[in-house]
């Protein structure tokens, strides 16, 4: 009886101990980084309408744009095969949190996403403009803090954040995307729409009756990054960093973007002021 209750003791001891220890191990899913290198491939959010950040060509089904091309350049830096899964910008940084993406390029890192994600360093300094309507003219954004103002934005974007914080006044109106921010500033419904330049001059490369830029005082830029899952292995977000830190150093981010501008809507480099910088 000593010897069967010794060996119970211990037999308990050691089950309570498992019981222990199982949750700390389980409470954290696979590390971003374990499952990718477990995997074989890299999933990215891509955005369709997006234009030059991202577009989807109907036919193939094929995914362009440059942070299509600088995500392949990630995943061939890992080694890895690149895996684009649909999002949009409203739902891109659910889609990290829960796991769907591995990470979103093209990601503006706000204070309240810097709660809930994690961000590598900048890939570049975006510069926000305006699209107006025509004969609206003003010089600064104080102009457009105003209840008689309509601005459009894309929920959740970077436009949106940005118009929150600086135009508490204004009328805004949030759409679904870009697009049909843009479909409410060609119909009148709103006066203008805030895009960051590289969306701006696109935008009037394409419809060039629908307004002018503006590229209101002072200057308002915001840095654009990846968006990665918070998590205590930090491995994935130094490898997107080592591998930023070289596509900057040999000017692959500033050439992709400006080819991309190019090529897929015929902005040429002479169109960006001076202070914009990639």
């Amino acid at each position: 009886m000593q010897i069967n209750r010794r060996n119970f003791i211990a037999q308990t001891i050691a089950i309570g101990s498992l019981a222990a220890v199982g949750p700390a191990f389980s409470q954290e899913p696979e590390s971003t980084a374990a499952r990718i290198k477990r995997t074989g491939k890299l999933r990215m959010g891509a955005i369709n309408g997006a234009s030059p950040y991202f577009t989807k060509d109907l036919a193939s089904g094929e995914w362009r744009g440059f942070m299509v091309d600088l995500g392949r350049d990630l995943a061939k830096y890992l080694k890895v095969e690149s895996e684009w899964v649909e999002t949009t910008w409203g739902n891109a940084v659910l889609d990290v949190q829960t796991n769907k993406i591995d990470c979103q390029l093209g990601m503006a890192p706000s204070p309240a996403r810097r709660e809930v994600v994690d961000f590598s360093a900048p890939i570049f300094q975006n510069y926000n403009t305006v699209v107006a309507r025509k004969g609206f003219n003003f010089e600064r954004w104080e102009q457009l803090n105003s209840p008689a103002v309509k601005v459009a934005v894309d929920v959740g974007s970077s436009h949106d954040q940005l118009v929150t914080r600086i135009l508490p006044k204004a009328t805004v109106l949030r759409f679904e995307t870009s697009a049909a921010a843009t479909m409410a500033l060609q119909s009148g419904r709103v006066d203008c729409q805030v895009l960051v330049i590289l969306l701006s001059t696109a935008l009037l490369t394409k419809l060039p009756n629908i307004g002018h830029i503006v590229f209101p005082s002072p200057d308002e830029t915001n840095p654009t990054n990846v968006g990665i899952r918070k998590q205590t292995d930090q491995a994935f977000t130094k490898s997107v960093n080592a591998w930023l830190e070289e596509a900057r150093a040999s000017g692959k981010v500033k050439s992709t973007i400006i080819s991309n501008m190019q090529t897929l809507v015929g902005v040429p480099p002479t169109a960006f002021p001076p202070q914009v910088h990639f």
